[in-house]
Parts: structure tokens; sequence; C-alpha cells
């Protein structure tokens, strides 16, 4: 029972600090590596207002989010991510949409990320460890990979309407997807992923009809 606690309270501590380094209303979830080929860094998560936009500094991989920014019926949720530092292999980062749960085991969304290799891919997550393709990674010309300062822009996009979801990056449209299946559900909460070992300063996100 002791141990329980324990580990309920260092949870919740380490939930706390998360938050406490987001803009006011946003919140943060760590999504830690298991993999030992490919760990986390050390250090902790740092999302905070930049300019116009938001700045995350990614040791570990996390999604972030206003419940108070939702969408629902045809949007159009926008973004453009600039790539500050690379990692040393391929990791994604971009858009959330249709989510609920969030905070909890049975968190659901779908992502649209792009990768400093020139790929992009879409995943639905359902609860904490099932993930499941919507679109595999795939390479396009359209995603801007890190110049010789080791920076990238990539404005992205994702036009959901009537009866399908069209994926854009730099204005180019990547991937369209019918709104069914795992695209079924587009209302719910908007948000931003960045994978971890990563960098990233965000400007221009909303939505808008």
């Amino acid at each position: 029972m002791k141990r329980n606690l324990s580990i309920l309270l260092f949870a919740m501590i380490a939930s706390i600090t998360l938050m406490a380094q987001a803009p006011k209303g946003w919140m943060v979830r760590a999504d830690r590596s298991t993999s030992a080929s490919d760990p986390d860094a050390a250090g902790a998560i740092k999302f905070m207002s930049m300019g116009s936009g938001f700045h995350a500094v990614n040791p570990q991989a996390a999604v972030y989010w206003n419940p108070a920014n939702t969408a629902s019926g045809s949007y159009a949720l926008k973004g453009t991510f600039t790539l500050l530092k690379p990692s040393g292999h391929t990791n994604y980062y971009g858009l959330v949409f249709g989510g609920s749960g969030l905070e909890g085991p049975n968190q659901a969304y779908i992502y649209f990320l792009v990768a400093q290799d020139g790929t992009w891919l879409i995943k639905r997550r359902d609860g904490d460890a099932a993930t499941q393709d919507v679109a595999p990674k795939t390479a396009n010309d359209a995603v801007k990979k890190p110049d010789a300062t080791g920076k990238s822009i990539n404005a992205l996009e994702v036009r959901v309407g009537a009866d399908k979801v069209d994926y854009l990056v730099n204005g180019t449209v990547v991937h369209s997807t019918p709104k069914t299946g795992l695209v079924a559900k587009t209302d719910g909460i908007y948000g931003i992923r960045v994978n971890h070992l990563l960098e990233v300063q965000v400007d221009g996100f909303g939505v808008s009809k």
C-alpha cells in the first residue's frame, strides 16, 4: 500500500512540475521511451511562450494542449514548426487533433507529423500504448530538411471537411483520408506533439473555420 501511494505521489509531483513549466492554461503529457536502444535524454521538458508562439525543448516526447482549444465540424488546424535542434536520428513533430481524455489512461487523438529526414506520417493513439498507422512514414519533397545551420521550417495544416481530411506541408497536399475508420472522430481537442531529443518553435498555431 505504501509503495503504491509513493508511486502515485511521485507521478502527481512529476505532473505538477511539467504543468508549472507550461504557459497558463496549457497541459503537458510526457510520453517516455521504453526502448533501450532509443533512450530519452536527461533533463526536464520545457514548454514556454516565446515571441508570438511556443517553444518546446524535449528530452522526452510530449503532447501539449490547452483543454479550451477544441474544434468540431469542418475546420483547418495550422502551425508553422521551426526545428531548431535536430536529433541524431529521425524524430517527428507536428499537429494533434480529434483529442479526448489526454490527461488519462484513455487518451485518444490523431497526429500528423514531419521529421528531419523529409518524411511525414499520420497515426491514431487510443490508450497509453496503442497506436495505429493511418498512413505510414512517407517521403515528400514538400517537407523541408534541416539546412547547414541545422534548422528547417515546415508549415503544417490539417483540413477537416465533411467527408475527408487533407494533410498539407508548406501548402502542398501530401495525403488525404476519408473521414471514416481511424479518422472518423475529428471533433475534440487540438494540440502539438514533439518527440524526444528535439527543440522546436511553433508559430501561427490555431484553428480557423
